[in-house]
């Protein structure tokens, strides 16, 4: 199981708090901009790659379709042979007639398996090579930067992972295997054709051109319908998980009436451009079995020539019935691309979206030399630290701070000014536009990311608990964690009472289907979960600010048991939390302006000073 603090979900409930960071600067804008520039043969030529793991499914796949369709080709002939014994009254040859019938149904039979078998093995072929995709698109999101996770709807990204994917997999694959089905039936079809009859087989290759210019036609006029198509349906992905994860906040406020309204703009323009896509791509089928109807016909008249003229070429009625089926056998791999061209066009513009997500830019790996931070005691230091979400609108200006090791240290200040931003600096969440950060003497940016995460404890204000028993969640942060750990940890939180009145206890699953906690008692879950932990530095934002008070007092003095001996760094509001603080740094915009103990802070009655009384002085009025 993965360290909590160097998992995504951590660092995104980090995210959740920040301020001064637009998500709608570069936004999902840019991927969709980016799928763009991606051609069909890119897009083949990616798919392939993933499939190449799995080439002998690929190679079987296709030397079923070689043998199903040499079969199929084969029934004409043995039809045409079978009419040609039974022309003219009382000239039936029965000799010749019950061989030709037997070997028809064997060739049957026969194309029949082997079509079966290409389906089965086209259809695992697919399965797989989705599966592979949409592991490296999972895995795409881990190593991407958090600002591009926050700069895109988060619905939209799991459009991409989860329904594109799909997409790709179905119709790349088999439009592929179709493509190639196409190609052997069109060769082998001229020559039997050829070998039959060269003048009437010149008939149906001269033909050919007008089919295909028909059906390539509709599908390029189609491609940008698809892809915007595809683009929209990503925009109702986000809009419907943005909802359904803060239906509580959208019935409190009672914009469920606004919400519905965006759904159905969303939802129009996206009928819109699926009908539009339809619609172009409909016209393919009956455009070129029109054509393939025309090249019926002609075969029909001057296969009937030639069997009354002798010219141009001698034919037998049975060889006529054979061209016939070859006309209509031929134009078949045509009919079948243009009546897939509508889930081909749909999956080359999921592929666009795939390709874009699998190619963004990721986060900036460690450095070769990087070193493991190995026992932290714990010591901080931030020299002249400047960073900016957005350029051009700077967050933090010079921020310099040391903090001993086992020291506790507090940083207060109005929202927006910077507090939560120094929590995802310390963690290399981001990394600072200038200065630098010291731990324990070594620049974090010449560290793993993951040893110097797993110095940290962290618990938010926005609570993360996944589907998985209560025990689970509190040991995520040390999985080999005992029993007797787990419930220590959960006394000295203060949750164990309310989990021994669940229904399984310990043994109860909680988060997503699981039993509903209120957010209090969510909260308690992830104090205990880092008191587990036991990491050497704590980081807590707003750690107690949805439990009661009664609980919070209980919690503070566990924190404060832990905090002993440990660096600390608190972020909070109510400041009556952090009066024993070794340390307070007051922020305002990015800055630090002040610094001190509670005592010396409010004797200068400075900015601190003011936020203090501003905050207690109607409860000392009352009192």
């Amino acid at each position: 199981m993965a360290n909590p603090y160097t998992s995504s979900a951590t660092a995104q409930g980090t995210l959740s708090n920040v301020r001064g960071f637009d998500p709608g600067d570069g936004g999902d804008a840019s991927l969709d901009e980016a799928a763009l520039s991606y051609s069909s043969g890119q897009v083949v030529g990616r798919v392939l790659r993933y499939a190449g793991p799995h080439a002998w499914l690929l190679l079987l796949s296709f030397a079923c379709t070689v043998v199903t369709s040499v079969l199929q080709l084969y029934v004409p002939i043995l039809v045409g042979r079978t009419i040609d014994t039974m022309v003219g009254e009382g000239r039936v040859d029965f000799a010749s007639l019950s061989p030709l019938l037997a070997g028809l149904v064997a060739v049957v039979v026969a194309a029949a398996a082997t079509q079966w078998l290409a389906s089965f093995v086209t259809t695992r072929l697919a399965y797989e090579t989705a599966r592979d995709l949409r592991n490296d698109a999972y895995d795409k999101l881990d190593r991407l930067p958090l600002s591009f996770v926050d700069s895109h709807s988060h619905g939209d990204l799991l459009t991409r992972v989860v329904n594109d994917v799909d997409a790709v997999g179905d119709g790349v694959l088999q439009g592929l295997t179709q493509l190639f089905s196409g190609i052997v039936t069109i060769v082998a079809t001229i020559g039997f054709m050829l070998s039959l009859s060269v003048p009437v087989a010149l008939v149906v290759i001269v033909l050919t051109p007008l089919s295909i210019l028909v059906a390539w036609g509709v599908a390029r006029f189609s491609t940008k319908s698809f892809a915007s198509q595809q683009r929209i349906q990503g925009e109702l992905g986000g809009l419907v998980e943005e909802v359904v994860s803060n239906q509580k906040l959208v019935e409190a406020f009672a914009q469920g009436d606004a919400f519905a309204e965006r759904f159905e703009e969303i939802n129009s323009r996206l009928y819109g451009a699926g009908e539009r896509a339809q619609f172009v791509s409909s016209l393919s089928n009956p455009s070129t079995r029109l054509v393939n109807n025309i090249t019926y016909a002609a075969v029909a008249v001057v296969g009937c020539l030639c069997v009354i003229t002798g010219s141009p070429s001698p034919l037998t009625v049975g060889q006529v019935q054979s061209f016939l089926a070859y006309a209509n056998q031929y134009m078949k791999p045509f009919n079948a691309v243009s009546a897939v061209v509508t889930q081909v066009q749909g999956a080359f513009a999921s592929g666009r979206r795939l390709l874009a997500l699998l190619d963004a830019p990721e986060q900036v790996p460690d450095a070769s030399d990087a070193e493991e931070l190995h026992d932290p005691r714990g010591s901080l230091q931030l020299s002249h630290v400047c960073f900016s979400y957005v350029k051009g609108r700077p967050l933090l200006r010079d921020v310099d701070v040391a903090i001993p090791a086992g020291s506790r240290f507090a940083l207060v200040g109005p929202t927006g000014c910077g507090k939560t931003t120094l929590i995802n600096l310390l963690l290399r969440f981001y990394d600072v536009d200038s200065g630098s950060i010291l731990v324990d003497g070594h620049d974090i940016q010449e560290l793993t990311r993951g040893s110097l995460r797993a110095a940290f404890g962290m618990v938010l204000q926005d609570t993360w608990l996944f589907e998985g028993t209560v025990r689970d969640n509190i040991a995520y942060g040390k999985p080999g964690a005992t029993m007797d750990e787990v419930v220590e940890a959960a006394k000295r939180a203060h949750a164990h009472k309310f989990v021994m009145q669940l229904p399984k206890g310990y043994d109860t699953v909680v988060g997503g289907s699981g039993e509903t906690l209120s957010q209090g008692q969510m909260q308690l879950l992830c104090i205990a979960r880092v008191m587990l932990a036991d990491p050497p530095i704590l980081l807590l934002d707003e750690a107690t600010s949805s439990i009661d008070t009664r609980t919070e007092l209980q919690v503070q003095g566990a924190f404060d048991v832990m905090m002993e001996n440990r660096t600390s760094l608190v972020v909070a509001h109510r400041l009556s939390t952090i009066r024993n603080a070794d340390c307070i740094l007051v922020m305002r915009d990015g800055q630090i302006i002040e610094r001190g103990t509670h005592d010396e802070l409010l004797a200068r009655g400075g900015f601190y000073a003011r936020l203090y009384q501003s905050q207690f002085a109607q409860s000392a009025s009352g009192a």
